[in-house]
């Protein structure tokens, strides 16, 4: 399965956001805890560069919480402050401002020299579609100031807001970037929500995403009634199944999503699935690992 998804609205955010760069003096970059490299649009890394740069997981109480801290790790050894946060739960959000802070002491100290005080540091919120900036903001600011929705593409315009008299955020638009290298990538970003739904073709995204689980978090298909016997059933002997096919089926009767005659609808099935695994309803599931790093793309 091939993901590709890159809308003309984004490029005109693209250009729009690099102007807007030469307005600020930091970037705080959100990612998917979930995926982060993935989550990770190559562009704003570009663009950004020379900016204090600050790095949010966020919606890291979807992930594996040990990976989450290997994370953390990995983008610290590289001298990058970054912090875990649920803008959702509003967990982690105290932390943002003094690490926002310590990120730009160098800016501070700088116009404390020359004698300039209270002057508001001004930071550019930056990620791909869905990953929460306008929750995130909502939940920093401490009211609904930015449209939130859990589908991409909602932020279409840039707005300044005032935290305080110490800082100002830029909110921008999701952006992707024009194509994926790699297809595990795209297939990371449709399944935590970053990608239209309306383009993907749902039972294969659902079987690639079952797939996954059956490698690495085995348990948690028990909930589909996705057993052992059904993981080592030998399917050479029926005629096109496929391991996704056949779980998806299972899925389905669990789920009590039969069509006429009890026959398995693998497309609400599907649904249900993402939708569970978006919602955390599944379990704490990373998508990605840091020992991946070097090959971010590698599933």
């Amino acid at each position: 399965m091939e993901v590709q998804w890159y809308p003309g609205h984004m490029n005109k955010a693209r250009k729009q956001m690099q102007a807007d760069l030469r307005n600020v003096e930091l970037v705080i970059e959100l990612l998917d805890a979930r995926c982060p490299l993935s989550s990770r649009n190559p562009d704003i890394d570009k663009m950004a560069a020379g900016k204090f740069r600050l790095i949010l997981l966020n919606k890291a109480d979807l992930a594996d919480n040990n990976i989450n801290k290997a994370w953390k790790t990995y983008f610290e050894d590289r001298g990058i402050k970054v912090l875990l946060i649920n803008s959702k739960q509003k967990e982690g959000i105290k932390a943002i401002l003094p690490a926002v802070k310590e990120v730009c002491a160098e800016r501070i100290q700088r116009n404390l020299n020359k004698g300039i005080k209270n002057q508001s540091i001004r930071a550019m919120v930056a990620g791909i579609p869905n990953v929460g900036k306008s929750t995130f903001i909502n939940a920093f600011v401490g009211r609904n100031i930015a449209r939130a929705a859990d589908k991409p593409g909602v932020t279409r315009t840039n707005q300044w807001i005032k935290i305080n008299s110490d800082l100002e955020l830029l909110d921008t638009p999701g952006i992707l970037w024009p194509k994926f290298e790699d297809k595990n990538v795209g297939l990371r970003l449709a399944m935590i929500g970053s990608i239209n739904d309306e383009i993907l073709v749902t039972e294969e995204l659902c079987g690639e995403l079952l797939m996954y689980l059956k490698d690495n978090y085995p348990n948690t298909l028990l909930k589909y009634g996705i057993d052992e016997e059904l993981l080592e059933r030998d399917i050479s002997d029926i005629q096109f199944a496929t391991r996704q096919s056949l779980m998806i089926d299972r899925a389905a009767e669990t789920l009590k999503c039969l069509k006429k005659g009890g026959v398995p609808d693998e497309q609400r099935a599907s649904v249900r699935i993402l939708d569970d695994f978006r919602a955390g309803k599944i379990g704490h599931i990373s998508l990605e690992r840091p020992h991946q790093s070097e090959h971010p793309h590698k599933m």
